[in-house]
């Protein structure tokens, strides 16, 4: 006979482990009210603006040279990134097959939920707020890195704007650590300082989305037709200054430099897990996922490809720069009139992946909340745009908080740990589903599998290992995340999904009797 102490210890138990079955997802989404405007193409849109960006633009640049805590992997990143693409098919093969089957706002949060239960799942939720949000605010600082490179071609602009002041387009972190004291002014006794060009574009995307994803989903066509017709100026124009003896030494780093190269671009391939946050404002849903997680993978792998050959082979590997390479390389070779032309390039790509990682945190924060681990009023979806409003002004708000004291490097950084972190658990949770339900409508299947998902795990997993030996802050800041994630959920999380479930269950119980009401 069991005492009451183990009886609430494995109600506890219980609760923690409690799933999700898929249909009442799909349940609760029919009745979300959230709008079905993308087709297959504006999700490749979608992907192609999250993966094209800041990859190209910024981290290309510490991938190959590398930085103070890692090495960079030289004119063999073309190995790196072949190596990412390789990595990331197979969990991007079982997004596609969840994304499938669950076609409902939250990603990677909802198959968790629905694989391995409350707990996980709200984990879940946790990281990849850390792969968005975080994501955001290091997209933002070097979208502000861009705003001024294009600022300083033009003489005729007034020098405030050439060349501002350190303190009003850094962080607090960059400003305290690379800037004399003098040169910052103080509010009682505090350095002030904020990063203005980037708090004024995190307001503007709050706003896009506040108005819809269909506005959101056209302006970043926009945005993806400007910065690949600029990258594809960059790879014919710059194809005429490569020069082979550039490639040599090829992997001055050797494997570890590779292996290290993989991990700074793999901060491009959040978009997977974007496209799938997008499924349930998507027709057809099944048939478009699909395409859209595939097709964007394919295609902005090779433009990865060909951007770093030309890079590499234009300039000595001690030359690239490292906040605005695509554009000093062009300066390098003496083309400095199209260096200003990749600054508008580069300020549509990361416009546009800033719409997408901001786009992706509303929706992670929305499908939480209406599983009752946020407040209610988190779940509110405006009567006119049909959008979560309460939750993109609050996301958009928190980011604005983060970008005045997180450095753009260790913000990239922990922005890859989350991506590692939900690849392994969807490639897990895929598993995991084809044990428990066999027999579910899969309108898509992960060929090889399990083989396909295993390697998915091992891949990624290797990866985020290796780099947790080399990057030193971000590999303490991650798992801080985890545990204050942890504290959260215990101290808030847990009761208040408990609420909730106690709602719902009196709500159906009462239903019967208002029908048989309705009926008298």
């Amino acid at each position: 006979m069991q005492t009451p102490k183990q009886n609430l210890l494995g109600k506890f138990m219980s609760d923690l482990l409690r799933k999700k079955n898929p249909d009442e997802f799909l349940e609760q989404s029919a009745s979300g009210g959230l709008k079905k405007t993308l087709n297959a193409f504006d999700l490749i849109i979608l992907g192609i603006s999250a993966i094209i960006g800041a990859g190209i633009f910024v981290m290309i640049g510490s991938a190959v040279i590398g930085t103070t805590e890692r090495v960079g992997a030289g004119p063999a990143l073309v190995i790196s990134i072949t190596l990412v693409a390789i990595a990331c098919i197979f969990p991007a093969l079982c997004y596609a097959e969840f994304a499938s089957m669950i076609p409902v706002s939250g990603s990677a949060y909802i198959y968790t939920f629905a694989t391995m239960g409350e707990f996980a799942a709200w984990m879940m939720g946790w990281v990849l707020m850390l792969e968005y949000a975080i994501g955001t605010i290091a997209v933002a600082a070097s979208w502000t890195g861009y705003l001024i490179k294009l600022f300083e071609g033009f003489p005729f602009l007034p020098e405030f704007l050439r060349n501002p002041p350190v303190w009003l387009v850094n962080d607090y972190r960059t400003v305290v650590e690379t800037v004399p004291d003098a040169a910052v002014p103080h509010f009682l006794g505090i350095p002030f300082c904020i990063n203005l060009p980037a708090m004024l574009i995190i307001v503007i995307i709050g706003l896009i989305l506040l108005k819809g994803i269909q506005e959101s989903a056209n302006f970043a066509k926009i945005m993806v037709f400007v910065k690949v017709a600029i990258i594809g100026l960059f790879i014919l124009v710059g194809a005429f200054y490569v020069r082979p003896e550039n490639w040599t030494p090829f992997a001055p780093n050797g494997i570890k430099g590779i292996l290290m190269g993989a991990f700074a671009i793999f901060y491009a391939y959040i978009g997977f897990d974007a496209i799938s946050t997008a499924a349930e404002e998507t027709k057809d849903p099944q048939k478009n996922l699909p395409i859209g997680l595939i097709g964007s993978l394919v295609i902005c792998s090779l433009i990865y490809c060909f951007v770093t050959v030309v890079l590499t082979g234009m300039m000595p590997m001690s030359s690239i720069d490292l906040k605005a390479p695509i554009a000093h390389a062009m300066t390098f070779v003496g083309q400095g009139w199209f260096a200003g032309t990749i600054s508008i390039g580069a300020l549509a790509g990361l416009t546009s992946v800033l719409l997408v990682l901001m786009f992706g945190t509303t929706r992670i924060l929305y499908a939480m909340a209406r599983d009752g681990f946020l407040p209610p009023v988190m779940k509110k979806v405006h009567p006119k745009f049909q959008t979560p409003w309460v939750i993109t002004v609050m996301s958009t708000i928190l980011i604005l908080i983060g970008s005045l004291f997180i450095n753009m490097q260790v913000a990239a950084e922990l922005a890859i740990f989350g991506t590692f972190t939900s690849f392994v658990i969807v490639c897990i949770g895929i598993l995991i589903l084809r044990k428990t339900e066999p027999d579910r409508p899969r309108p898509f299947k992960v060929p090889f599998c399990p083989w396909f998902p295993i390697i998915g795990i091992v891949f990624c997993s290797g990866l985020m290992f290796v780099a947790l030996r080399e990057v030193k802050t971000s590999a303490v800041l991650f798992p801080l995340w985890i545990v204050i994630g942890i504290a959260i959920y215990f101290a808030y999380g847990y009761q208040s999904n408990r609420k909730e479930e106690a709602l719902k269950l009196k709500v159906i119980e009462q239903k019967p009797e208002k029908e048989k009401l309705e009926r008298k």
